[in-house]
């Protein structure tokens, strides 16, 4: 099999050829149809996780079909499944056994500990994968697999009651959890950076009520903001945009360093949290959610080949929703 294959800090993909893995006890492997390209692979690339496996196959977005079973496993072929973020934790901490499985401490996660779906086919615990609704294709599908399902957690901790909500970065898990929060009757205000004029359109297309950059502050307070992009600079000017009371929330796995800023943005019972990773029961609520309201991902399909060019352009912020490596056949 192909596979696009990380052997070191900063490097760029290399293009691999594999042998098709053998699923062991509990595995299931896929033939992987799509793999949405994430901004944790950029941070992965980049090496700012730590702890990475080389050389490693990224990719956590990943839409398949089953190919082959493990031992105990009894999957019918051909069952097309969704692989998340998420691929194992040990289910018998404090953590696991209180519906926080996501900060289990023994936790494996897809394309950083265990090769991911930037490949022809892929490994996965089956416990941990998702049924897929035949309304998507495999790219369609491929992104609510971490920005649908991240959005849809970070939304949550916004709290009941929110009428009024800031997203700041408008890309794959904006445009998602965008379409959530208008089902709700939320109204969205879309923060970009200054000078991004096509996240911008991309914002009012998306149904914002109002967009502007993201030093910019709205004629209304805020209920609730949800941060995206990566960058720490943000979260002051988040709380700026919050009335007393509201939340902040940070949605990405790594941050830029906050700049220290006065106590009187947080005081008032602001509220600043972070999401980390996923639960299955966040998956299984989000996509049955993600069919009721329709929603409709916007994707730049690339061939597997074409990993870096698409890790790029996501780098670069010319991409108006999300980037999927469509492996050949599927396109």
């Amino acid at each position: 099999m192909k596979a696009m294959v990380l052997e070191r800090r900063g490097g760029l993909l290399q293009e691999r050829e594999r042998p098709i893995p053998t699923p062991g006890p509990r595995q299931v492997l896929l033939k992987v149809e799509a793999c949405g390209v994430c901004r944790t692979d950029l941070h992965l690339l980049d090496g700012d996780l730590p702890d990475i496996r080389y050389p490693i196959v990224p990719g956590h977005e990943i839409i398949g079909r089953v190919a082959g079973c493990g031992p105990d496993v009894t999957l019918a072929h051909g069952l097309r499944l969704g692989i998340p973020w998420l691929g194992y934790s040990c289910g018998e901490c404090w953590f696991c056994m209180h519906g926080q499985e996501n900060l289990c401490d023994q936790t494996l996660f897809t394309g950083y500990q265990v090769d991911g779906g930037f490949a022809e086919y892929t490994l996965a615990d089956h416990r941990f994968c998702f049924p897929v609704s035949p309304d998507y294709d495999a790219a369609e599908a491929a992104p609510l697999m971490c920005a649908g399902l991240i959005g849809y957690r970070a939304l949550n901790m916004c709290g009941n009651g929110v009428k009024r909500l800031g997203i700041y970065g408008f890309g794959a898990a904006a445009h998602i959890v965008a379409q959530v929060a208008l089902w709700k009757s939320v109204e969205l205000y879309a923060f970009t950076r200054p000078g991004d004029e096509g996240a911008k359109i991309f914002a009012h297309h998306m149904g914002a009520t109002w967009v502007g950059d993201s030093n910019q502050l709205p004629d209304m307070l805020l209920d609730a903001a949800i941060i995206f992009a990566p960058a720490g600079e943000l979260v002051p000017a988040a709380l700026r945009a919050v009335r007393k009371g509201g939340v902040v929330v940070c949605g990405g796995i790594y941050m830029s360093d906050i700049p220290s800023f006065p106590y009187a943005l947080l005081w008032g019972e602001r509220q600043l949290r972070s999401v980390a990773n996923l639960t299955r029961k966040d998956g299984e609520r989000f996509l049955d959610l993600a069919s009721k309201v329709a929603v409709h991902t916007h994707i730049e399909r690339y061939p597997l080949h074409a990993a870096n060019k698409a890790l790029r352009d996501l780098k670069e912020g010319t991409l108006n929703g999300a980037a999927v490596l469509v492996m050949a056949g599927n396109d």
